[in-house]
């Protein structure tokens, strides 16, 4: 059985920093693209940015110079910094990875809980 856990949410005032981890643990044989999306009150989920194996990177234009993504193949974990945050980035952050969980399956996708980041004075 696989897991995928975010953590390092919380509240930050405007202009503020955060990191959030994800690591996918248990049955894995490879983990290719790992991802970062989140969902306001209201809004549907939208992709924040996402990290192929190889480290191809792929992020939002409405996070673009503030994000970044990075990834440890080893620890199969996928960090999110967020700089100079915004009211806006206000949600819910989820963790996704899309991984095999034995050679010769197909790679399925598996999403975390979410972990809470609150933007505000």
């Amino acid at each position: 059985q696989v897991q995928v856990v975010e953590s390092g949410g919380g509240l930050v005032q405007p202009g503020g920093s955060l990191t959030l981890s994800c690591a996918a643990s248990g049955r894995i044989f490879n983990v290719g693209t790992m991802g970062w999306y989140r969902q306001a009150p209201g809004r549907e989920r939208e992709r924040v940015a996402t990290i192929t194996a190889g480290g191809r990177i792929n992020l939002a234009a409405s996070v673009e110079g503030r994000f970044t993504i990075s990834r440890n193949n080893a620890k199969n974990t996928v960090y999110l910094q967020m700089n100079n945050l915004k009211p806006e980035d206000t949600a819910v952050y989820y963790c996704n990875a899309n991984l095999k969980e034995s050679w010769g399956e197909d790679p399925t996708v598996h999403w975390g809980q979410g972990t809470q980041v609150t933007v505000s004075s």
